[in-house]
C-alpha cells in the first residue's frame, strides 16, 4: 500500500553544479542543485530571487553551469553557504572564460556556457531557461569515441529533503533493453 506524504517534490537525487557569471565585471559563483531539461535543446537553472548572482545574468545573458565532483566539492558548497554580496566568490575558482565571456571553475572537468534564452518567474525563484551554446570537457572525462563518460565523471549528487551529497552508482542496464525484455513475455 502507498501512503501519501503529502506534496512531496520527490524527484530527488539531482546534478550538483557551479553557476558562474560575471557580476559587476567579476566572476561569482553559485551552488545550485535546482537543474534540469525541458527540452532537448534546453535547460533549466533555478535560483532564488535574492541570489547576488541572478543580477549579472540577467544583465550578461550568459551564465555557465559546471558539474561538481568530488575533487572541489569543498569550494562548491562554499559557494553555496557565503552570498556574493558580502564576500567575494571571484578568487574561490580558476575562472578560464569562454567565447561568450562567461567565467567557468577550471577545477570542473565538465562546463556548458549557456545563453539565457528566458526567464520563468514563479514563488520567488528565478528559472533561466537557457540554451547550451559550448560544452568543454577535460579528456579526463571523455571515453575513446571522444563523448562524454558518466562513470569517468561521477557528478556528486544533491537529494534535498536530508541536505545530503551522493555518489553516482553502478550501472543496471541500458535503456530500452528492460523494456524489451518485458514485451517478449508478454508475447
Amino acid at each position: 500500500m502507498k501512503n501519501n506524504i503529502g506534496n512531496t517534490l520527490a524527484l530527488y537525487p539531482m546534478p550538483t553544479v557551479v553557476i558562474g557569471a560575471k557580476v559587476n565585471g567579476k566572476a561569482s559563483w553559485t551552488l545550485v542543485a535546482h537543474v534540469g531539461i525541458v527540452a532537448h535543446d534546453r535547460l533549466l537553472v533555478s535560483l532564488h530571487s535574492a541570489h547576488y548572482i541572478n543580477k549579472g545574468i540577467k544583465e550578461s545573458g550568459h551564465l555557465s553551469v559546471n558539474i561538481v565532483t568530488e575533487d572541489f566539492l569543498s569550494k562548491a558548497d562554499y559557494c553555496g553557504i557565503v552570498s556574493g554580496g558580502k564576500t567575494d566568490k571571484s578568487v574561490v575558482f580558476d575562472s578560464v572564460t569562454g567565447d561568450d565571456g562567461t567565467p567557468m571553475a577550471r577545477e570542473s572537468p565538465l562546463s556548458m556556457e549557456c545563453k539565457v534564452e528566458d526567464v520563468y518567474e514563479c514563488n520567488g525563484f528565478e528559472n533561466f531557461i537557457c540554451s547550451v551554446s559550448r560544452t568543454y570537457a577535460d579528456d579526463s572525462v571523455l571515453g575513446t569515441d571522444g563523448k562524454l563518460d558518466y562513470d569517468r565523471l561521477k557528478p556528486v549528487l544533491f537529494e534535498f529533503p536530508t541536505y545530503r551529497y551522493l555518489r553516482t552508482g553502478s550501472i543496471i542496464g541500458h535503456c530500452t533493453d528492460a523494456g524489451r525484455k518485458f514485451k517478449e513475455n508478454q508475447s
